[in-house]
């Protein structure tokens, strides 16, 4: 799945669209398959789009009409694409950034839970199915909602198996300590765009723990493409140039951090930041 082509769009090009956009629908797979392509300059993404709509086919044949509950569709699902397509989470290296690359992903069959889980959106979504990834922390989880009004969360990491309450408070505690307990929020569904900056968040994450700083900065600049006036970017952006001793381009981001953010003491403290930055140029 690696044969050079002309056609393939400029995966940047793809991701501002999206961003211009504003919150209008977009297809989360052939986005995150232009994250990937950043990855992979030159590379056709045909065989990868190929791919998905024989996972949608496979899928529809699996259910052939009859899978209208939550618990049938997620069955399908799980039947389908770590049954019979073999997607399972990377146990062993989970730390590859192959696993947040649905071009690798697609290529391994494994990866990240949130990779996984945008090929189960995106498999769910080729039938109508209502499919969206959860807010969840530590741990990216689906939750599937069918005709029949009920909901089931399923977690793509490990096979689409399903995921009940006390799995779930399980998860919790792995994440954030014994003491913590459920909370609806914990259930928020995520937006696609939330999604995608989910799954770059694990790869600015990981060149971050391996003081890979430079790549983390262009992770940042990729999450920009997707979220151009978030404030927390350009402050993270400004952060990220100062590790990397570009005191410049630390003083530009930060302020385009100051223009946007609210007031509060966080601002107050990159104000401080940058008049001491200003002090070390002069």
């Amino acid at each position: 799945m690696t044969e050079p082509t002309r056609t393939t769009p400029d995966p940047r090009a793809v991701l501002s669209d999206i961003a211009a956009k504003g919150e209008a629908d977009f297809d989360l797979a052939e986005a995150a398959l232009a994250l990937a392509a950043l990855r992979h300059p030159g590379v056709s993404l045909d065989p990868y789009r190929a791919h998905l709509k024989e996972l949608a086919q496979d899928l529809g044949d699996r259910a052939a009409g009859q899978a209208s509950g939550a618990v049938d569709q997620a069955a399908a699902l799980a039947d389908v694409l770590a049954v019979r397509h073999g997607y399972a989470g990377d146990d062993e290296t989970y730390d590859d950034l192959d696993n947040a690359d649905l071009m690798r992903v697609i290529d391994r069959r494994k990866g990240l839970p949130v990779a996984l889980g945008i090929l189960y959106i995106q498999t769910a979504r080729a039938l109508g199915w209502d499919v969206v990834g959860l807010n969840f922390p530590g741990h990216f989880l689906l939750r599937v909602q069918g005709g029949d009004a009920e909901r089931v969360i399923l977690d793509p990491f490990h096979q689409g198996r399903t995921v009940e309450a006390h799995d779930l408070r399980e998860l919790l505690k792995a994440v954030q300590g014994q003491a913590a307990e459920l909370t609806p929020e914990l259930y928020q569904p995520l937006t696609d765009r939330g999604v995608l900056m989910r799954l770059l968040g694990n790869v600015k994450m990981r060149h971050m723990e391996a003081c890979r700083f430079a790549q983390a900065l262009e992770t940042i600049t990729d999450m920009q493409l997707l979220a151009p006036d978030d404030p927390a970017l350009w402050r993270e952006r400004g952060l990220m140039h100062m590790r990397v001793g570009d005191l410049p381009g630390a003083i530009a981001a930060l302020d385009e951090y100051v223009a946007r953010a609210a007031d509060g003491p966080d601002r107050t403290r990159i104000d401080q930041v940058l008049q001491e930055l200003r002090q070390r140029l002069h």
